[in-house]
């Protein structure tokens, strides 16, 4: 089995498979860590032509040689999709379910290497679409969506990690990669969000978040759960509605009955501004995940050390941007079964 793991993963990593007994589950320890990286100029244009010499790459404030470098574009990896469906997505809900669609379509272009799955949360999750290379089955199931109910973001995470077939050679190729649609709240998850987390940096999991918070009603502790989530694995968030400012033509010209302090959004100069600046938000985070460097080393700590580690990336040049993961754990707990 050893050797098989071997032969499998070559340079990218060794994954010694660990077997307690018949009925523990899968583990694995990550030898190399991998740190995917962005780097962008100070106005957020994406910088592509950077070598390995650029960079440098400290774990706990120790230089680290750079085992392995890519700038490849075509790098497998494996989306999770979570799609906020509770109530509050109802006022702009389909806009983001095409949101949504569009992202499933430029991230799974239906080669085998890029793999996805589709997770719908109310007061509870669904794994409403497996692991698939095939992006019809996502879309359908995100054309059958309708919002109502609570918020369980974190319970919603969690079945991401743990509750779903795994791609073999995961997290190395393919890397993982989680896209949250949704506003942050949770009221409903037996999760938390320090677990979540956790899990996320054990995993080696890069988090993205798209806000579905309009102008004007967004909650600040909900914006930082989605703030937290992706600055600690090397993500970022979008707010496609946060610029789209209420002196607009159109701007919640039409007050509801419902309760809530809930608006119509009208149409004219808003609906034009709130289209250009959610595709603007798909572009930023495909092209995100799509450009980034990817840095592997081998850490030089004892083999049985269980504790968080912090990594810092830095590159040679002034004026960059540089956005990776900023801890991880040596050893991962279970991770999603492979096909």
């Amino acid at each position: 089995m050893r050797q098989c793991l071997v032969r499998r993963f070559g340079y990218a990593a060794v994954l010694v498979a660990i077997f307690a007994s018949a009925q523990e589950p899968f583990r694995t320890s990550v030898t190399e860590v991998e740190v995917p990286v962005t780097v962008t100029t100070p106005k957020g244009q994406f910088v592509t032509d950077l070598d390995k010499n650029d960079f440098r790459i400290f774990d706990n404030d120790q230089q680290q040689t750079i085992t392995y470098f890519s700038r490849n574009r075509d790098q497998p990896i494996v989306v999770g999709f979570l799609m906020d469906l509770s109530n509050n997505t109802k006022s702009q809900w389909k806009d983001y379910q095409q949101a949504e669609i569009d992202l499933v379509d430029t991230l799974l272009p239906g080669d085998k290497k890029y793999s996805g799955f589709l997770i719908g949360y109310t007061t509870q999750p669904d794994l409403m679409v497996d692991t698939t290379s095939d992006p019809e089955k996502i879309v359908a199931a995100i054309r059958h969506a309708r919002p109502g109910g609570g918020a369980a973001l974190y319970d919603a995470m969690w079945m991401a990690f743990t509750g779903r077939t795994g791609v073999t050679g995961e997290p190395i190729e393919p890397r993982r990669v989680l896209v949250i649609m949704g506003d942050g709240h949770d009221n409903a998850s037996n999760k938390t969000l320090d677990e979540v987390l956790e899990k996320a940096q054990r995993d080696l999991v890069t988090i993205y978040g798209v806000s579905t918070t309009s102008y004007g009603f967004g909650n600040d502790a909900d914006d930082d759960v989605l703030v937290k989530l992706a600055v600690a694995t090397g993500g970022k968030v979008e707010y496609p509605l946060q610029g789209v400012y209420k002196d607009v033509s159109g701007y919640l010209e039409v007050p509801r009955d419902g309760g809530n302090y809930q608006y119509d959004l009208g149409t004219g100069g808003y609906a034009a501004a709130k289209a250009n600046q959610i595709a603007r938000a798909i572009a930023n985070i495909t092209g995100e995940i799509t450009t980034q460097y990817i840095l592997r080393y081998a850490p030089d700590i004892p083999p049985n050390s269980k504790t968080r580690r912090d990594i810092k990336v830095t590159v040679d040049l002034p004026d960059l941007q540089v956005r990776a993961r900023q801890e991880y754990y040596p050893f991962a707990p279970d991770t999603p079964s492979p096909h």
